[in-house]
């Protein structure tokens, strides 16, 4: 096995990429596009060579963080210029942005890390682009929501991405409510501070022996994957308090087909709570996977 390059080697060979990437593709940056350029989630490696060169043939790079940007940007040798685009300035700069548009410059939209507009800002840049009639293009490459899924184990498709679960209250019962109920994978983001509150919630929820993974650190030196029930998750992460970044694979809930006994007690459970039968044909579809017409039926029997 030969020696691996010297850090100021694979420094500078790396600084060189970026302009070797634009000579290779010379038009991948299209002129009066929005480009939604993905860049890695940990590991700068993770970066594809039309991305480089999209970002270093731009008019203007759009950064969730510039500082943050200036990391990568600056480990490939890339000088754009770049433009802090957040929830707190959209409302004044997409105007201008989409006016560069429209004028002919080619516009990158990157994020901290990984995919745009997934869980990040910028969604409302590609629907103003969009909404004038001007090409936004996609650039794939690292997503943490991708990345966990195939590591976690699970069957992968199909699967929903629910994003961060609301902190209190009734839109964080629903969130976590909804995952426990659907019958495939569903992915959620944490914070390590509220991780095991996360998962104890689920189990509340969906039972202690569902199967969930937690990665953590995707990409990076102390990457993790915990595997297990939720209940054995948890008390991991009790014991062994989380840091670094990390995304949440909750398995299916088990279908089991209803019985018509089964459910006409529970409509009748819920009539006698007071709930109007439109409520019960949604819950016992929702809930306790009914078909519509049965629970129809079932909803409005006396």
């Amino acid at each position: 096995m030969g020696d691996a390059p010297g850090l100021a080697e694979s420094e500078g060979n790396a600084s060189d990429l970026a302009d070797r990437a634009a000579t290779l593709w010379p038009s991948a940056a299209i002129p009066g596009a929005l480009h939604i350029v993905s860049t890695p989630i940990g590991n700068l490696g993770d970066i594809s060579l039309r991305a480089l060169a999209v970002l270093k043939g731009a008019a203007v790079i759009c950064c969730e963080d510039t500082r943050h940007a200036r990391t990568l940007l600056s480990r490939y040798g890339i000088g754009t210029p770049t433009i802090a685009v957040h929830e707190h300035n959209e409302a004044s700069v997409i105007p201008r942005l989409v006016a560069r548009l429209k004028a002919g410059d080619a516009l990158a939209l990157i994020s901290d890390a990984g995919t745009p507009l997934v869980s990040d800002p910028g969604a409302r840049l590609a629907e103003a682009a969009a909404t004038a009639g001007l090409r936004v293009v996609p650039i794939p490459g690292a997503s943490a929501v991708l990345a966990a899924l195939v590591a976690s184990g699970m069957v992968p498709h199909p699967f929903t991405m629910l994003g961060f679960p609301a902190r209190k209250g009734k839109e964080r019962e629903e969130q976590l409510a909804l995952a426990a109920r659907l019958p495939h994978a569903v992915v959620l983001y944490e914070s390590p501070n509220r991780l095991v509150d996360t998962l104890r919630d689920l189990a509340a929820i969906a039972g202690t022996t569902r199967p969930v993974a937690v990665a953590r650190e995707l990409t990076k030196h102390f990457e993790e994957v915990q595997r297990g029930t939720l209940e054995e998750v948890a008390a991991y992460y009790e014991g062994t308090p989380p840091r670094g970044e990390i995304v949440i694979v909750l398995g299916g809930a088990s279908v089991v087909a209803p019985s018509e006994d089964g459910l006409q007690a529970v409509a009748l459970a819920l009539r006698e709570d007071g709930c109007r039968p439109r409520d019960i044909v949604q819950r016992l579809m929702d809930e306790h996977g009914a078909s519509r017409n049965l629970a129809y039926r079932l909803a409005h029997d006396t």
